[in-house]
């Protein structure tokens, strides 16, 4: 059974080229959930200059700043034939304003572009994405820099799994996606390669076995995990290497979901290591899910 959606896919904007990647990822996001979308873009909340004042034209500046960019992104989506709606927030971040936003409409997720330095089709999250990501209430999705087309060439969702609630919320983002797609999930863990000095401090067939035993550790794991989830096609991978280096290397798939950290309030994003390093640096789109509880 399709899970249903009905909070908004909230796309942030500002007019510069991660604007037009949180677009391209919007769109696509907002058709395959059928919902939605909105565009926002976020200017500087009104500040007192002194005695209780405003500077009103520079407010008003940035007002018809923010009206610019959204008749701009308005031609872009002249094709679109989902629902859109525009907003301008007024904030005293764009993080603050699109995290007010989410929380005001229950959105389904709120997807940004990356930062300005991002190398091309790299994810480099800037300071919006990193504020998000400590506190969201909602799914963040971060789209690589000068992102191809939209999502769906690979036909695989990615998972970043490990038993945890962490890793088990990413799943269950991941599997409500793949309803919608009709796209098989690839579960993915990867096992640190064996430390060189091992063998010498415990010997190497103490460390065979250890790794032996953690694999199948992981594999238990994973098979358990794909038969959660047994309306759709799940498979899954064990790697082998720097877990960090070897997700943000990932190409085939269409998107990557993973975890937030594991503790901290719940139904919140609050951003790990992993997760940290991997929306500076992934080959794909990567959504963080807060847990669940």
């Amino acid at each position: 059974m399709t899970e249903p959606v009905d909070g908004p896919v909230i796309a942030g904007v500002d007019g510069g080229p991660s604007g037009r990647d949180a677009l391209i990822l919007g769109r696509w996001a907002a058709d395959v959930l059928g919902v939605r979308l909105v565009v926002a873009v976020v200017h500087p909340a009104p500040t007192a200059i002194g005695s209780g004042r405003v500077d009103a034209e520079w407010v008003a500046d940035r007002h018809r700043a923010a009206e610019a960019v959204l008749d701009g992104v308005r031609e872009t989506l002249s094709d679109f034939d989902g629902p859109v709606e525009y907003r301008i927030v007024a904030s005293s971040s764009a993080a603050h304003g699109l995290h007010d936003l989410a929380e005001e409409l229950s959105a389904a997720v709120i997807v940004v572009g990356s930062g300005r330095s991002a190398p091309k089709q790299r994810l480099f999250a800037g300071s919006t994405a990193d504020r998000l990501l400590a506190g969201s209430v909602c799914p963040v999705a971060v789209a690589p820099a000068e992102m191809e087309p939209p999502p769906g060439a690979q036909r695989r969702i990615g998972v970043a799994y490990i038993d945890t609630p962490d890793g088990r919320a990413a799943l269950h983002g991941a599997a409500r996606l793949a309803r919608r797609t009709g796209t098989p999930i690839r579960l993915y863990t990867v096992v640190a390669a064996g430390d060189a000095t091992l063998p010498f401090l415990i010997g190497e067939d103490a460390e065979r076995a250890f790794l032996h035993t953690a694999r199948e550790t992981f594999e238990e794991s994973l098979a358990k995990a794909a038969e959660s989830v047994p309306d759709l096609e799940v498979d899954w991978e064990i790697r082998s290497g720097d877990v960090v280096e070897t997700l943000t290397e990932l190409d085939d798939v269409d998107v990557l979901f993973c975890g937030s950290r594991g503790y901290g309030p719940g139904q919140r994003v609050l951003l790990g290591g992993v997760s940290a390093h991997l929306v500076r640096g992934a080959r794909r789109p990567v959504v963080v899910v807060p847990r669940s509880g």
